[in-house]
């Protein structure tokens, strides 16, 4: 394949990761770990943006600390993909600016906001990406919806902001709704809609048969093609009060990684450069198949490939 494929994980510090010994005793630090990491992978996801606005300062350092060539790709602040967002999450000063009312609720929507406020925290948040990409180093800003997160008119309209909010950055959107993606008809109008705004879908592997499940549609909607493996936990993937490590406890076995390989040339024959992560973050999980499917890649194409879904 002449386009760039980086194949990597969904973070790097992980607390079973961590546990799991994958990490050599004497790889201690921060700064080691990701030196570590980044000797063994090409790319990596943020998901620690997800929860606070990362400083300048840590983008920098990530920055500083790994290869030339490495991609991060970061995932959006929560309250940018409408998830529920506590509001101490918010920076110091933009907290202590919100009404009295807002600062007392457990959590905080897009739509509760001042307006200045939204725009100061997107201003926060660019700023933050920016030691990632003036070297080369940011891959995608990752926007994944919640479940209630439905196509219409307002949504789509929303996507589309999110251009002229970080117009320097590349970006892509992953669903969480069904609805989305489940009919031939439906597909077809959201693979239009992305590729007229030229966002790219982030294509899933996950569990099949919620309202939160998204088909594995393997199609580049942007210049950069994006792949997340979510494991296929069935018993885990709705349940309440567990750990993102015991959401994704799922192992890939060869076969089932094997049914990407067609989707992904194919992605490889559409987009400049495809992500492939693993988000089965539980102990060395994703580690394991990452490497795997670096190998499946590697293989020869077969004469006679599957048909794609």
């Amino acid at each position: 394949m002449a386009t760039r494929v980086l194949i990597g994980t969904c973070s790097w510090t992980d607390k079973t990761l961590l546990e799991s010994g994958w990490y050599p005793p004497h790889v201690r630090t921060p700064a080691e770990r990701l030196r570590f990491y980044a000797h063994n992978f090409p790319i990596v996801e943020v998901d620690s943006s997800y929860y606070a606005i990362p400083s300048p300062r840590s983008a920098a350092l990530w920055a500083q600390r790994t290869p030339e060539g490495f991609k991060f790709d970061v995932k959006a602040f929560a309250i940018f993909t409408h998830h529920p967002t506590p509001p101490i999450a918010l920076p110091k000063d933009v907290y202590e600016a919100l009404p009295a009312a807002l600062r007392e609720k457990r959590h905080l929507y897009y739509r509760d906001l001042p307006q200045e406020l939204i725009d100061e925290l997107w201003h926060r948040f660019a700023q933050a990406l920016l030691p990632l990409a003036v070297t080369g180093k940011l891959g995608v800003v990752l926007f994944q919806f919640p479940p209630w997160f439905r196509p219409g008119l307002r949504s789509r309209e929303y996507i589309t902001s999110l251009n002229e909010r970080l117009p320097q950055f590349w970006l892509a959107v992953e669903f969480r709704q069904r609805d989305w993606l489940a009919q031939e008809r439906d597909q077809q109008k959201t693979l239009a809609f992305l590729r007229q705004i030229g966002l790219p879908l982030v294509c899933v592997d996950e569990p099949q048969g919620f309202l939160s499940s998204v088909p594995p549609v393997a199609e580049a909607t942007g210049p950069i093609a994006v792949v997340r493996f979510h494991g296929r936990n069935a018993a885990t993937w709705e349940a309440k009060g567990i750990t993102a490590a015991e959401r994704f406890n799922y192992l890939y076995t060869d076969q089932e990684l094997g049914e990407w390989v067609p989707r992904i040339r194919h992605l490889a024959q559409q987009a400049q450069e495809v992500h492939v992560l693993f988000n089965n973050c539980y102990r060395d999980y994703a580690v394991r198949n990452a490497r795997q499917m670096a190998r499946l890649l590697a293989e020869p194409t077969p004469t006679h490939q599957p048909p794609l879904l």
